[in-house]
């Protein structure tokens, strides 16, 4: 009997180091978990035999190789689509066979379809978000793919906000040579802003705003249209060919109190209202947007200061190319735009299993889940027991190295000393058969 103990306990002791080698081999692979042997004492049992350990010990068997997720150092590598997870979750993937695995394994790859895939070939799953709030849309999981295909779409201009203070001490319109006393009026073209606006298509306009004192000292009127160049003709003249748009008031502390937008809750507008706007050349026939603008004054002032533009923005833009991405904590997926335009295209889904210990490794540094580890449950990263993410870094091997090496001599002594059993139960065997 003492061969067959001797012979569990090399086989144990083999297997041992089987792991052992595979942790050590794999001390530089990424999202790698290792993984321990552990044994089980057998024991030899007889029918009525009493209590008080009258069984022998018949040898040792290996009862499972666990694996250990605890969580590996995150080292920083620059790459946009390098992602760690900080925490508790696997990602999710699509195999090439469409079956589902998981991984911690974060180095992505873009494919010529612009899907985010493993260097495996799978496909990363994520949820689809709303390109402006970056919120998810769904929470069914499904393949991300980026827009690296074609440009996005042009938005025309639909609102100007515009922020700045007119000069109190300007004078009206009344003022002129006729004027008691006689001074002259200040040109119209003295206080004005110009930015350039966006049709349906991308084409971009310039647009002016040009605001004159009327005869009442809190009450400026606005005037709007396009910087249309002629194709032919005399270059655009003054601004005074612009239509009004409308007036605007203040109080005598110099803030704005009309025109009031509808809805109420618009704030302080005016419009420049569709295929009206009229261009400041004589020899043009319109500008090129067909779209109402909505001309935002909230934050117009009027104090004895000079005039001064301190906020200009508008709302459409061009269509624009990707030019790079990033990823935030929480796995929303964001693309930089060769117009100046940041759009989410997708949030990286991660998954959780009430037993990890329960998932069944396939290699690639993927996991599947089986009926020990239960259903995967799906979330967001940084919500509620899931990890943050780490863009532009990975997680490396949770192996120690000094540890392993030291279980790898223990493993070794322990495998001589069960050969030195098999050896000295030969020796007493041969006493045995050399009896006379």
């Amino acid at each position: 009997m003492s061969f067959q103990t001797g012979l569990s306990g090399l086989n144990a002791s083999s297997r041992s180091l089987d792991v052992i080698g595979n942790n050590i081999a794999n001390a530089n692979t990424i999202g790698m978990k290792s993984s321990r042997a552990e044994f089980s004492e057998l024991v030899a049992s007889s029918l009525g035999a009493g209590g008080g350990g009258g069984g022998a010990g018949i040898g040792v068997s290996v009862a499972t190789v666990s694996q250990q997720f605890s969580q590996g150092n995150i080292n920083i590598t620059g790459n946009d689509l390098d992602v760690a997870i900080n925490g508790g979750g696997f990602f999710q993937l699509q195999m090439p066979d469409n079956s589902s695995a998981y991984t911690r394994d974060g180095q992505f790859k873009l494919d010529k379809a612009g899907n985010i895939i493993t260097n495996t070939g799978a496909k990363v799953m994520g949820y689809p978000t709303d390109p402006t709030s970056g919120k998810a849309t769904s929470t069914i999981p499904q393949a991300l793919q980026l827009p690296t295909t074609a440009p996005i779409g042009a938005n025309a201009t639909s609102k100007i906000t515009a922020e700045f203070n007119l000069d109190a001490r300007a004078l009206e319109a009344a003022a002129g040579p006729t004027a008691t006393p006689p001074r002259l009026a200040t040109p119209r073209s003295t206080y004005g802003t110009s930015l350039t606006a966006y049709d349906a298509q991308g084409v971009p306009t310039p647009v002016s705003l040009y605001f004159e004192k009327t005869n009442n000292a809190n009450e400026w009127t606005v005037y709007g249209g396009l910087d249309v160049a002629a194709a032919v003709g005399p270059p655009p003249v003054a601004a005074f060919n612009y239509p009004p748009l409308g007036t605007i008031q203040f109080n005598a502390a110099g803030q704005i109190t009309g025109p009031v937008a509808t809805p109420p809750e618009t704030g302080f507008a005016l419009t420049l209202a569709a295929n009206s706007i009229a261009s400041s050349n004589p020899n043009t026939t319109g500008g090129k947007l067909t779209q109402a603008i909505t001309v935002k004054l909230d934050g117009v002032t009027q104090y004895g200061a000079a005039f001064a533009v301190s906020n200009l923005t508008q709302d459409g833009y061009a269509s624009g190319e990707l030019t790079g991405l990033k990823i935030g904590e929480n796995g929303v997926i964001t693309g930089s735009y060769s117009n100046g335009q940041k759009l989410a295209a997708g949030q990286l889904a991660l998954a959780d299993f009430r037993n990890i210990q329960g998932l069944s490794p396939t290699g690639g540094g993927n996991w599947v889940a089986t009926a020990a580890s239960g259903d995967p449950v799906g979330g967001s990263p940084g919500n509620g027991k899931f990890g943050a993410l780490r863009a532009g870094s990975l997680e490396e091997s949770n192996v120690e190295l000094t540890s392993e090496l030291v279980n790898m001599m223990t493993a070794q002594r322990a495998y001589q000393a069960n050969a030195q059993t098999i050896k000295t139960q030969d020796q007493i065997m041969t006493t045995l058969v050399n009896l006379r």
